[in-house]
């Protein structure tokens, strides 16, 4: 015999028959018709060369090719129903899974707070951790499952194959220690190219504020370069340097220390966080979950947005029309 010429339905109907010995209530366990359960019985003796079932006074009673079948087919059908056929769900009550987010430490800030007394309340056996990377690793991370998802501004995963979110957009904003002696409630141009600065250029990032300043031909006196924004907060608090930083960090920096934001003295660049994962993950039922808990908390959480939705990241001067002509 050849397993392409089983049927699996057969084999589920087999297992009814072996457990009522009648066709009617076999039928009815797995919601055939009597007639379609006959049929089913009739193909089974065809496949087996066997009567398999035959009518007697007490019911339809097992042959002994039937009786030495009934155990392995049992546990064929029911290995099929508990380990193949359902979607897997996820109860983040229950679960104890380790997730893991691709974000720079500004994002650590903004993000791993609220997520983690979420966790608490909603997923209390779950533990999260974030993975700091060059954005070629952070695709490869979405990609093999060693990262759920990737938050932040992070325009080299906007490509074929992941999916995106956006959640806000971010601008910039300067922040200084509260008693600073030049700086009052507003920001002068001529105040803010005389001050001396404290300036966050993380490796491998975008600097899309010091390319605005060099579109406008201004250029700032740097006291401290810094490749983490979080040494900025014990600096700004103990000078009378100024640093212009996304809105979103300015927020923690003026929450958790003695800090003054102060809109800069010209048009910010504006900065839109998104939430990226692989179309590997896309129906994964905790990828869902972590991701739709990261919209709940963050979306439109710095700059008013309307709510957006997940949308495949198209090829560089793609357009969607074009995408969907592709793909047809």
């Amino acid at each position: 015999m050849d397993i392409t010429d089983v049927d699996l339905n057969l084999l589920v109907a087999f297992a009814a028959m072996s457990e009522h010995q009648s066709v009617t209530r076999a039928a009815e366990s797995v919601g055939l018709s009597q007639p379609a359960m006959s049929a089913a019985v009739g193909r089974l003796r065809v496949l087996f060369n066997d009567a398999l079932f035959v009518k007697t006074a007490a019911g339809m009673q097992p042959t002994p090719r039937a009786s030495e079948l009934a155990e392995p087919v049992r546990r064929v059908v029911e290995a099929i129903k508990a380990e193949i056929l359902p979607t897997s769900a996820f109860d983040p009550r229950k679960a104890g899974k380790q997730f893991a987010i691709v974000t720079p430490d500004i994002a650590e800030v903004h993000f791993l707070p609220q997520i983690l007394a979420h966790f608490a309340e909603e997923a209390p056996h779950c533990s999260l951790r974030t993975l700091s990377m060059a954005r070629h690793a952070a695709a490869d991370a979405l990609a093999s499952g060693a990262a759920e998802l990737a938050i932040g501004y992070l325009p080299d995963l906007q490509k074929a194959g992941f999916f995106l979110q956006k959640l806000f957009r971010n601008d910039y904003v300067c922040i200084v220690r509260s008693e600073h002696p030049d700086v009052g409630e507003r920001l002068t141009m001529k105040t803010y190219l005389a001050a001396s600065h404290a300036v966050v250029s993380p490796d491998g990032r975008e600097h899309l504020l010091e390319q605005a300043l060099q579109r406008r031909g201004l250029t700032r006196r740097v006291v401290v370069g810094l490749s983490h924004f979080m040494s900025l907060l014990p600096i700004i608090e103990g000078s009378d340097l100024i640093a212009t930083v996304p809105r979103d960090l300015a927020n923690v920096c003026a929450r958790h220390g003695d800090i003054r934001i102060v809109e800069p003295p010209f048009k910010s660049p504006v900065v839109e966080v998104h939430q990226f994962w692989h179309r590997r993950f896309h129906q994964d039922a905790a990828n869902i979950w972590l991701r739709a808990l990261v919209h709940r908390l963050f979306g439109g959480s710095v700059r008013g947005a309307s709510p957006p939705r997940a949308r495949h990241a198209l090829p560089s001067g793609e357009t969607l029309s074009q995408a969907r002509s592709r793909q047809r």
